[in-house]
């Protein structure tokens, strides 16, 4: 199957989506993603969107509040531009039909979280995202120039340079080739412009409250392509995903911590005034280095998250999807202490991207979380991400629609259909499962939360084996979309070692024992890879 379309779009999470509905008032697109089309981290976001809404609040308190929390790693000039634009992007998100919860005399129910010195997030309840995500797939499935193909796992990039089979640059991108997960099929879906919006990469590790999905494959594809990636080491552990035998990483939301909660030991002692004047607002990754030094200090398995001093009344108006979540699971928040643990939950870094969204791949941009667009720095600001998700993706049409007007884009129209080649059926597909196991066990045991030289080498050697393994398997034998996701999240396994090993400082989510101290003289700055051809 052959597919040409203007716009190509792979990812359908908040970025994904508000880029399709701002370009297809003037094209054709092409919605390409992995399951359904609801699937995603942002229908997963409990806590909100952020963005300056009061007199008391102000755009230069919520740029000093991102600043700080990215350890003045974040590109100032990145950050104003998000922040300024925040208004706008919650005014588009409205005019687009989400409802934002209300108090009793209409205006906007703004809370607060971990890092933010104002109340400016906005939420539906503890289900933002799902509401988010409710109002955008129904735009998108009424919209008649979007046609959307779901179940389609991308596999690679298509690029001048894979098509002449020369070395060009700088690159130019054409398209991506998808495989039909009910066909088994690998088609060819061709565009001027192709956007990546597929979101994180959390599934790299052991324990994460990411969503099956997060592979971290738009980062892998545009490493593959030649596309330059940066700080891959900012993994932002979530300091409470509920820790329980039976619940898959259930995450419990930063606004839990920003109504009033009280992270505790088992014995009932609060711990958070020790490592932050904040105490329990610090940001997350401060907690979460605060959970991991507690839990291994006194030998517990968890933490405790207290929120029942608020009352029974107020904690299931505020947070009933956390509330119905717990009890479930035999825990009423309302009575008890909810037992936490840290889990990866949102990487920073990514592919690198410019002011518009643009890579340093010609006609390919990269949006939401699978970008690194300078704003979050060393440590992503609670609710920021979403944010950032809508204002990149309107630059990023906007420049889109500048230069498919100058047709200023390569054409997809010669692209060579998927080459199978020898490859055959597998009966070895536990190979799969084994390094599957092997590189996330690794990962979380080597490159977690507190790192060192000597583990990062460790680990370097052991997913270089297993890449070996899974590129001969490859190769090999015919895809399906757990070897794609494979061969994945083992190259994205090696970026985040590899980055980690060149930061010689500890800064934000990134802290090394061999180097505990910040270094602004010498790494203040990005940490950038690119393959070599």
């Amino acid at each position: 199957m052959k597919v040409i379309s203007d716009f190509l779009v792979v990812g359908s999470g908040i970025a994904g989506l508000c880029y399709a509905l701002t370009v297809a008032e003037r094209g054709q697109v092409c919605l390409l993603t992995k399951r359904e089309i609801a699937t995603t981290a942002t229908r997963l976001a409990q806590g909100g969107i952020a963005a300056v809404a009061t007199t008391d609040d102000s755009f230069e308190q919520h740029i000093q509040d991102t600043m700080e929390a990215g350890a003045w790693l974040p590109d100032e000039k990145i950050v104003r531009i998000v922040v300024e634009n925040g208004p706008a992007a919650i005014e588009d998100l409205i005019s687009r039909g989400v409802n934002f919860s209300r108090k009793e005399d209409e205006s906007y129910d703004l809370t607060r979280e971990g890092g933010h010195s104002q109340r400016r997030i906005y939420h539906a309840k503890d289900e933002t995202g799902k509401e988010i995500e409710r109002a955008l797939v129904e735009a998108v499935r009424a919209h008649p120039n979007i046609t959307i193909y779901e179940n389609h796992v991308a596999v690679d990039l298509i690029t001048k340079a894979k098509v002449t089979r020369r070395r060009i640059k700088p690159d130019s991108c054409l398209g991506v080739y998808a495989l039909n997960q009910e066909t088994g099929l690998v088609g060819t879906f061709g565009a001027p412009i192709t956007v990546l919006a597929t979101g994180g990469a959390g599934k790299v590790y052991l324990y994460t409250c990411n969503p099956d999905i997060a592979t971290g494959d738009g980062i892998a594809m545009a490493y593959r392509a030649g596309a330059t990636i940066a700080n891959m080491e900012f993994m932002q552990f979530h300091p409470t995903t509920l820790y329980h035998p039976h619940a898959k990483s259930f995450l419990v939301s930063e606004a839990v911590r920003g109504e009033g909660a009280i992270l505790r030991r088992s014995d009932g002692t609060a711990f958070m005034e020790n490592y932050h004047p904040l105490k329990d607002l610090a940001p997350r990754d401060i907690v979460a280095r605060a959970i991991d030094y507690e839990m291994k200090m006194h030998g517990d398995d968890c933490v405790f998250l207290d929120i029942t001093h608020m009352g029974a009344d107020y904690i299931k108006d505020r947070f009933p999807y956390i509330h119905e979540t717990c009890l479930s699971y035999g825990i009423d928040m309302t009575q008890e202490p909810i037992p936490v643990v840290p889990a990866a939950h949102y990487l920073c870094g990514g592919i690198k991207v410019d002011s518009w969204g643009e890579t340093d791949i010609k006609n390919l941009f990269a949006i939401g979380e699978v970008a690194c667009t300078g704003l979050h720095g060393a440590n992503r600001l609670a609710s920021n991400s979403l944010l950032e998700g809508v204002v990149f993706a309107k630059r990023a049409a906007q420049r889109s629609l500048d230069l498919f007007a100058q047709k200023a884009t390569s054409s997809p129209l010669d692209i060579e259909p998927w080459d199978t080649g020898s490859a055959k059926d597998s009966d070895e597909e536990v190979v799969v499962a084994h390094n599957w196991d092997e590189i996330r066990l690794c990962m979380w045991n080597y490159v977690g939360i507190v790192r060192t030289d000597k583990r990062l080498i460790r680990a370097l050697r052991r997913v270089r084996m297993v890449q070996e393994e899974i590129t001969d398997y490859y190769w090999d034998f015919l895809i399906t979309s757990d070897l794609i996701e494979l061969r994945n999240i083992v190259t994205v396994a090696e970026l985040i070692i590899r980055c980690a090993l060149k930061r010689k400082e500890s800064r934000g989510l990134h802290y090394n024992l061999d180097y505990p101290e910040k270094d602004d003289i010498h790494w203040k700055q990005d940490t950038l890879i690119r393959k070599a051809f």
